[in-house]
């Protein structure tokens, strides 16, 4: 077998082939001695065709099956030979496919990147620490109450945090628009769930009252048709009904699977909750500014198979997450480049990060994670039990610890500083930038 290599780009490569012409027939009369020991034809005992006749009615399709899998098969041998990685699989164009005659064919491809990962120090890293405050925990009982608000009508003006129960017409130069009517729909004051100046615009409104809103949709509206139109809307009051907290007892206790019957085991079990928050909180903030340091100090250049795969995969998923009749090719690519070229690099460096300092994952580690993770159960005896049961479960684990370990090893050489901050600021999530 002969094989050339030229590297057309820096990770494309153009490789040719020649296969003998003898390793092509061995192939072919393989599968038609294959062939002729379970052939059926008239006039012929099973076994006894003779071989004329099977060449005759089966060599052609022989010969197409034996050059694909020599081609599968010698491409294979191929990269092995020239030590190459191939980042997705071939192209494959032939130059002589003639019986008797050797075959040759060239095979297009991608190679992932190869390099060294490095400026660890150039990496800089602040990392919160915080605790649960029984303030914290204080507030966090008031937002578990408002979350499980419930509504009774009550015959006076509407106030903020009240519901409403309304009818509206919306139009635009007199004319009634898609999407600005509604009838009988629940909204409460301060919500922000209507554009601004609507929720404002029925404080003080009582049951039965009419009132006519003149407003302006924001500029950055999602529906853009709509986006900075002036319009009106007529809005019918049905009833006002004011919040009511639920009390802090064992029927409240009871919604959220916790066996304590008294405040103050609640209060325990929901500052656990807040604890574990808080440490996934302060591991992901680091752990993102790590991956945006490897980044900035690796500048890698990506394989377009692997980018066209990871785009496909955000397709599918953001198919699953909001349904619909849409079909995962029928979303433009552009919309997951930007997140699919990122996943690939860090993907790419994080591998090279294992593969330079020699990581596995770490048992202790891998099953501390898994109890963190099955503390949030009820049994949690049971959950452990379960993910050292099902070998897929456990394989996303360990890459998670491995991925953990790789941010421990930048951490090691990368400029770190510890800040302490408030459990509020500590959990908030990281603001994305804005577009320009």
């Amino acid at each position: 077998m002969q094989v050339s290599v030229e590297n057309t780009s820096a990770l494309e490569r153009r490789m040719t082939i020649g296969v003998p012409a003898e390793r092509i027939e061995t192939e072919v009369n393989k599968r038609l001695q294959q062939t002729a020991r379970k052939a059926k034809i008239p006039g012929f005992r099973p076994g006894k065709v003779p071989m004329s006749v099977i060449r005759q009615r089966y060599e052609d399709g022989a010969r197409q099956e034996a050059l694909g899998d020599l081609i599968q098969a010698t491409f294979y041998e191929a990269v092995v030979e020239q030590k190459l990685n191939p980042a997705g699989a071939p192209s494959v164009e032939p130059k002589t496919f003639e019986k008797g005659k050797d075959l040759e064919y060239i095979a297009t491809f991608e190679v992932f990147p190869e390099f060294t990962v490095a400026g660890f120090e150039s990496i800089s890293v602040e990392r919160l620490s915080a605790d649960v405050a029984d303030s914290d925990l204080d507030n966090m009982l008031e937002i578990l109450r408002k979350q499980n608000v419930s509504f009774e009508v009550v015959d006076r003006a509407a106030q903020n945090e009240d519901q409403l129960n309304i009818d509206f017409v919306g139009k635009i130069d007199g004319e009634a628009f898609a999407g600005g009517s509604a009838t009988g729909t629940q909204l409460v004051l301060g919500s922000g769930r209507m554009i601004p100046g609507f929720e404002d615009g029925l404080v003080g409104a009582k049951a039965g009252e009419e009132r006519v809103l003149n407003l302006t949709f924001p500029d950055d509206y999602q529906n853009l048709e709509l986006a900075g139109k002036t319009a009106e809307f007529t809005v019918t009051v049905n009833t006002v009904s004011a919040p009511t907290l639920p009390e802090l007892n064992e029927t409240f206790f009871k919604q959220f699977g916790i066996k304590e019957t008294n405040l103050e085991g609640f209060r325990t079990e929901v500052r656990k909750n807040m604890e574990r928050e808080l440490r996934q909180a302060i591991k992901s903030k680091v752990k993102n500014q790590v991956m945006d340091g490897l980044l900035a100090a690796n500048p890698i250049e990506v394989p377009k198979a692997l980018l066209e795969n990871e785009v496909n995969r955000l397709r599918v998923q953001a198919v699953q997450q909001f349904g619909g009749n849409i079909k995962p090719d029928q979303l433009p690519a552009e919309l997951f480049e930007e997140q699919a070229k990122r996943r690939v690099e860090l993907g790419l460096i994080v591998a090279e990060v294992v593969k330079q300092f020699d990581l596995k994952p770490d048992d202790t580690r891998v099953r501390e994670l898994i109890q963190e993770m099955a503390s949030a159960y009820q049994e949690p005896e049971q959950v452990v039990a379960w993910y050292y049961k099902n070998e897929q479960q456990m394989n996303e684990v360990r890459s998670v610890v491995l991925e953990e370990q790789v941010v421990d090893t930048v951490l090691q050489k990368a400029s770190v500083t510890d800040k302490a901050v408030s459990y509020e600021e500590a959990v908030k999530p990281v603001e994305a930038p804005q577009a320009d």
